[in-house]
Formats: C-alpha cells, sequence, structure tokens
C-alpha cells in the first residue's frame, strides 16, 4: 500500500527521493511494503554490490538483512527525519508513518538509524548534489 500522493522525482539531498503532491498530517501511515528476506549467504554477496546502501537489518537481533520493495529503499536520510520506519518482522512488512506535518511538494525523508532524531553518523557516505 502506497498512499496515491507518493511520487518519485529528483532529489537535492542525493539522487532521486520520495516526494507527495498532498499535505500530510503528523501520524499518517504513507506506505506499507513487503521485504524481501536474506540469508546471511546472501548478504555477503549484496555487501559487495551497489545494492548494499540500499538494504535493511532485520530481525530483533539484526542478524539479517532485507531488501525493502515498493518505495522503502529509494527514501533518503536525515536527521531529524520527517518519516520513520516500522518493521513488522513476523508479516516482514515494512511501515513508513509521518512524523510531523508535510507540506505538498516536499521529501519525505527517514533516519536510516530507525529512530527520527538519531545523529549518529552513516556507515557509508552520502555526496550531496
Amino acid at each position: 500500500m502506497q498512499l496515491p500522493c507518493l511520487f518519485i522525482a529528483p532529489s537535492a539531498k542525493h539522487g532521486r527521493g520520495v516526494y507527495t503532491n498532498e499535505m500530510l498530517e503528523a501520524g499518517t501511515t504513507i506506505e506499507i511494503s513487503p521485504v524481501i528476506v536474506l540469508a546471511n549467504t546472501d548478504r555477503l554477496l549484496v555487501d559487495k554490490t551497489r545494492l548494499h546502501d540500499y538494504i535493511f537489518e532485520w530481525g530483533e537481533d539484526r542478524s539479517q538483512v532485507s531488501v525493502g520493495l515498493g518505495y522503502l529503499s529509494i527514501y533518503n536520510h536525515a536527521c531529524p527525519s520527517n518519516c520513520i520506519y516500522e518493521m513488522d518482522f513476523s508479516a516482514e512488512l515494512m511501515r513508513i508513518v509521518t512524523v510531523t506535518s508535510i507540506q505538498k511538494g516536499e521529501e519525505l525523508f527517514i533516519n536510516y538509524h530507525g529512530d527520527f532524531d538519531n545523529p549518529s553518523p552513516l556507515w557509508f557516505p552520502i555526496e550531496q548534489q
């Protein structure tokens, strides 16, 4: 499920990003998408590719990784972010939920560390464009 107001466009932050063409209230679920959970042996292979920057650590102990379907891997990082992601390990789903109100035309961001305001450095560099 993705709200029909979401779209992908070039991002001033990095490459492409997810945007809204409608105003969104805080607490709005904007996307629920399945993930593909990878075996640890697959992760070793993915870590050697460009896809490494697009996977999510997965499971209660974060010992697995997943590939997000839908727009999940297109959301850019910000701190603080205007959205959070929630993981449902048993259903193999992720939800994107707004944490602030978001204006029409605004880019939607998640914090790659899981908490909208976690300032920890990222494990890979993000280049500004």
